[in-house]
């Protein structure tokens, strides 16, 4: 089943207002038109149900007297539904209402773009195009004495709603596996009608969004690269992630990739390997394939090269990550668009993509609006917090992760509080993201502290379920991850928990000096490969202190000598992630696994 659309052939990036994106107040979820004596009792009661079950509001049209036409209640309920779904029968042209209702549909779909979607019960899609067979008998009666324009209308929807691709009845041998697939496409379509609120009250993104257009020319048919560059914490991610919420309903198929880095670390020994990953990870997003398995480097192009496809590649840092993800344009069809986000000019000219659009810090009106934003709620400060949240945006500094953090460390505080607060700030913060962040950490309590450690050591980018799993058992960890949210130390993209690199460097170099408490004993994250190699070569240290550790030998330039001892000491170690090459990796494992407490997350 394919979702039926009408796609804009407009260049423009357009970026409604959530005033225009939510304007039209929708009656209904879906429509549902059928011809009752066919359908009503059986496989339309039970449709409804599995809608009821999911969620989705259907018009029910039990209370409208039926005459020989629609009336304005009826045709308000059209064009207030979200989805049209034509339920089309054996008997269903018997029905001069239905008809008429399908006219209304179909004039819907043209004049306003509804989404029709069509389910064949029992009837072939030629005989209804054709109006021919037992169905074509029932039109013919239908139109007896009826006049031509009106007929000439009804023809007409019942060719066009014939070619809008749909369920079959006879191609399933299971009723219900078809109403359930039907309803569960019904609940994604829905999800995806409903506007984005990820990206409410973002500040200088009308801006941006124009100079990308620019660059983007989403009216050629060509393949283009174009590079987002600027320094880190600036906004890049936030702008591409924006730009394919706007875009990606153009393209075919549409992914984002993050953590490209920690699939591909520098130096990285293993080239072939971590592009064979960062390849199958690309090509299982783009296909919506969670489990692909491919075989060798030539299959991403060549599933793709026929696809016109929108594909953001976060925070690239080395030449070889484009090369193992977008080597060459003709990896991609015609109308294409790869979006890289850096920090390195020098390889987006390496790799010759010559559309590049800096993102400059913001404005200082733009700045306190982001900084309202974080600590308000609002793109101003409440009454009587003007002056003192200029002051404190001045020591933030311009750059928009500090403005945030900043933000949401003193959102909900009084004013006395934030008047408390001033002195420290005025001392401790110099405009340097560090000192930030540092602040914000400050403010935590001890168990979200640690929970920010563990997840800056051990877990960016794992799963909320896991990390739940892993640490619900001395952390309160679906409370503390709510609370680092708040105060924007990390966020969620689906499942996943993601901290910027900025906040990651912060915990893992923090973790150095700071201990977690594990019950009543104090413990240390092994992070830091320099660290580590002292540690796994020292007999003398007395590392029972250690409750994780997260080696990357990849990382490590040194040859790293491991004491068995020094292992074997290790009885507190619960949390292990290792990046080897493979005997190696197997090796380390065999010998840090003799304790039943230790937990693998590679």
């Amino acid at each position: 089943f394919q979702q039926d659309n009408q796609e804009s052939n407009s260049s423009s990036l357009s970026l409604p207002s959530l005033a225009t994106s939510v304007s039209r107040n929708w009656k209904h979820d879906v429509f549902p038109s059928f011809h009752g004596a066919d359908v009503r009792r059986t496989f339309l009661s039970h449709i409804l149900e599995s809608f009821r079950r999911k969620g989705i509001d259907t018009f029910i049209d039990n209370n409208i007297e039926r005459s020989k036409s629609i009336g304005p209640e009826l045709k308000e309920a059209i064009k207030g539904s979200k989805i049209a779904i034509v339920l089309l029968s054996r008997k269903y042209a018997s029905s001069s209402w239905c008809l008429d209702e399908l006219a209304e549909i179909m004039k819907c779909r043209e004049m306003v773009g509804q989404i029709v979607m069509t389910i064949f019960y029992e009837v072939d899609p030629t005989d209804i195009k054709k109006q021919t067979g037992e169905f074509g008998k029932a039109f013919t009666k239908t139109c007896r004495g009826k006049p031509k324009e009106q007929v000439e209308r009804w023809r007409k929807a019942l060719e066009d709603v014939a070619t809008i691709a749909g369920y079959h009845s006879h191609k399933w041998r299971n009723e219900a596996d078809m109403i359930e697939k039907i309803s569960t496409d019904v609940s994604n379509m829905l999800n995806s009608f409903t506007p984005s609120r990820d990206f409410d009250g973002l500040v200088g993104m009308r801006a941006h969004m124009d100079m990308l257009e620019q660059l983007l020319r989403l009216d050629l048919d060509e393949v283009r690269m174009i590079g987002i560059w600027g320094p880190p914490g600036i906004g890049k991610t936030t702008i591409a992630r924006f730009l394919l919420n706007q875009v990606s309903g153009r393209f075919q198929l549409s992914a984002i990739m993050v953590n490209i880095k920690g699939c591909y670390p520098r130096p990285c020994f293993d080239e072939y390997s971590a592009q064979l990953q960062l390849q199958n990870e690309m090509l299982s997003q783009m296909i919506n394939h969670k489990d692909i398995m491919i075989s060798h480097l030539g299959v991403a192009q060549e599933r793709l090269r026929d696809k016109k496809v929108f594909l953001v590649l976060d925070e690239v840092d080395q030449l070889g990550q484009l090369d193992a993800l977008a080597k060459e344009i003709q990896w991609f069809g015609l109308g294409s668009r790869i979006i890289i986000t850096t920090e390195d000019l020098g390889v987006l000219k390496a790799h010759g993509i010559n559309h590049v659009y800096k993102v400059g810090y913001p404005s200082n009106y733009e700045a306190f609006q982001i900084f309202c934003m974080n600590a308000f709620g609002q793109k101003q400060p409440h009454e009587g917090f003007d002056e003192i949240a200029r002051e404190v945006m001045a020591l933030a500094g311009e750059l928009p992760l500090g403005l945030k953090v900043l933000g949401s460390a003193l959102r909900g505080k009084s004013k006395p509080e934030w008047e408390r607060t001033l002195p420290r700030l005025r001392t401790s913060l110099d405009g340097n993201i560090g000192s930030i962040i540092q602040f914000s950490y400050d403010a935590l309590c001890d168990e979200d502290k640690y929970l920010f450690l563990y997840i800056a050591c051990l877990f960016n980018d794992e799963s909320t379920t896991k990390v739940k799993e892993l640490l619900g058992k001395f952390l309160d960890a679906r409370q503390g991850l709510h609370i680092l949210a708040q105060k924007s130390l990390i966020s969620f993209d689906g499942e996943r928990i993601h901290m910027h690199t900025l906040l990651e460097q912060f915990g893992r170099e923090t973790s150095r000096k700071q201990f977690v408490h594990h019950g009543y004993m104090k413990h240390q994250l092994l992070v830091g490969e320099r660290d580590i190699c002292e540690v796994l070569s020292d007999d003398t240290i007395d590392s029972r202190r250690f409750i994780g550790i997260n080696l990357d030998i990849y990382k490590n330039e040194k040859e790293l000598n491991i004491s068995e001892k020094a292992l074997e000491r290790m009885h507190d170690f619960q949390f292990v992630r290792i990046h080897a090459p493979g005997g190696l990796q197997l090796a380390l494992q065999d010998l840090i696994y003799h304790s039943p407490k230790i937990r693998s997350l590679n």
